[in-house]
């Protein structure tokens, strides 16, 4: 056999991820603010492009109150990238009570749980100034203000800051005390029992027997009523006025403060009832321009390229222009469509609220409307529903669920989502005489339809913070005496 070197011709078969696929699957994934903050990169790299109006009738889409296997007009098609297919070939809590019955954060819309108005670290920063002595306090102050977290608790060591910043540990808590100072009280905290005691302190009450119950808060989120008393050295009475007084206090001052992420949030699609008994879905106008290519700009540099690289440089930009013109349409659609058939399938929560939220999950959607489930997960991800019922993200909608007593094979069941809001609607509806155990509670929605198990029930409870039975009758006990 001879050897030397030889060139050998090979054929293969591959799927090539394009600069044009690449920027397809991201502007899919982009919310409606960010996609704002890309077309303005676009208009100051492009000569070609400018903003234009959103016509009304482009940005619509109505959805009738029809069976879900009824069809409609797409106009273009939508955008649709199976990723699967390129992969392969790429090589504390509340003190009051530890686990008292709270509600869930799921079931309250974006607009309840998005912050207004200033930061906590803004609100610091604008007392900062008069109250400190000197600017190198100010700048320490400041520091501090902005390693809070968003409860508004201190969590860093002050040696760390020492070492950070070159001060000394008396630079360092005079500081603290500062931020301490401010509004709201509490905050510059590092435990629950200091922010309290700032609080007891600002309202004239932190006397012997306060600090005592503070310094004992284990004591009093275990309902723990008796030694408590012994330990402060009070009669009923008294005990009661400094138990109401204490949950009158703020566990988490920082809280009432605005944050980045909270206030950014804004919906990237509307919906609202029509005048058929139906749904009118657009997108957020307001959040997303238009572009449009200036021909007359065009034709204007045109005339003026004399040689191959300007008319090579013309053309490119041209292409981009229309091409990214065409898939930030292609990106609208295919949003459109996806929340379309959203809406069909959880109409009963749009009208009638989160009991009738249906299980739901990305690759029914995925296949009804005959699309990769990669591109539903990518136009479901970060966007957000406005509806007359509140502001939610799009995954909301997406939810598992459990059976219902009583129906057949075809039965769509209970969404997870539903059954967590009667749970809540059960516990919070209970008294401390009848505190209802977790096989009560199986048994209560057993009759309302739900099929679901002993241990789903507790994992949903605990889910959205709802304590045991031994931890709620102690919370309603402590309620009682307050």
């Amino acid at each position: 056999m001879a050897l030397g070197p030889r060139l050998d011709l090979r054929q293969s078969q591959s799927l090539v991820m394009t600069p044009q696929l690449q920027q397809a699957i991201k502007l899919l994934a982009l919310s409606n603010l960010e996609i704002e903050t890309f077309i303005g990169e676009a208009l100051e790299a492009n000569p070609l492009l400018e903003a234009g109006e959103v016509k009304a009738e482009d940005r619509e889409a109505p959805v009738e109150a029809e069976p879900r296997d009824a069809t409609s007009a797409e106009g273009e098609r939508a955008l649709d990238i199976d990723e699967s297919a390129l992969d392969r070939d790429r090589d504390t809590g509340d003190w009051s009570a530890a686990g008292g019955a709270g509600g869930s954060e799921e079931l309250r819309d974006i607009a309840e749980r998005g912050a207004q108005g200033p930061t906590l670290a803004e609100h610091l920063d604008a007392q900062i100034g008069p109250a400190a002595a000197s600017d190198r306090q100010a700048f320490i102050a400041r520091y501090i203000a902005g390693l809070l977290d968003e409860a508004g608790y201190l969590t860093s060591d002050l040696r760390n800051l020492i070492s950070d910043l070159g001060c000394t540990m008396a630079e360092a808590e005079y500081a603290l005390a500062l931020i301490q100072s401010l509004d709201p009280t509490g905050v510059g905290a590092r435990s629950l029992a200091e922010c309290l005691a700032l609080q007891a302190k600002e309202a004239d009450r932190y006397d012997p027997c306060m600090a005592r119950l503070i310094d004992n808060l284990d004591l009093v989120a275990r309902g723990d009523v008796s030694r408590l008393k012994r330990m402060c050295d009070v009669d009923d009475e008294d005990f009661a006025d400094m138990l109401a007084e204490l949950r009158g206090y703020d566990p988490k001052p920082g809280l009432a403060f605005g944050s980045e992420a909270g206030s950014a949030v804004e919906p990237d699609v509307l919906l609202a009832p029509d005048d058929t008994d139906g749904w009118r879905i657009k997108l957020n106008e307001a959040t997303l321009p238009r572009l449009v290519v200036n021909r007359s700009y065009y034709l204007e540099l045109k005339s003026g390229c004399t040689d191959k690289a300007s008319t090579g440089w013309l053309g490119e930009k041209l292409a981009d222009a229309n091409w990214l013109i065409k898939a930030l349409d292609q990106r609208a659609k295919t949003i459109l469509k996806v929340t379309r058939e959203i809406v069909k399938r959880q109409e009963g929560f749009f009208r009638r609220g989160v009991s009738e939220l249906k299980p739901l999950t990305l690759r029914e959607v995925a296949e009804e409307i005959d699309m990769h489930e990669s591109t539903v997960s990518r136009v479901t991800s970060n966007k957000y529903l406005n509806c007359p019922r509140g502001t939610y993200e799009l995954k909301y909608f997406f939810t598992s669920g459990v059976g219902r007593t009583g129906e057949g094979e075809d039965g769509e069941g209970a969404s997870s989502e539903a059954v967590k809001a009667r749970i809540k609607a059960l516990t919070d509806a209970e008294d401390a005489k009848s505190i209802l155990s977790d096989d009560k509670l199986v048994d209560l929605l057993k009759s309302e339809g739900f099929d679901i198990a002993r241990r789903t029930v507790a994992k949903y409870r605990e889910a959205m913070g709802i304590g045991s039975s031994v931890q709620r009758r102690r919370a309603k006990k402590l309620a009682g005496l307050g």
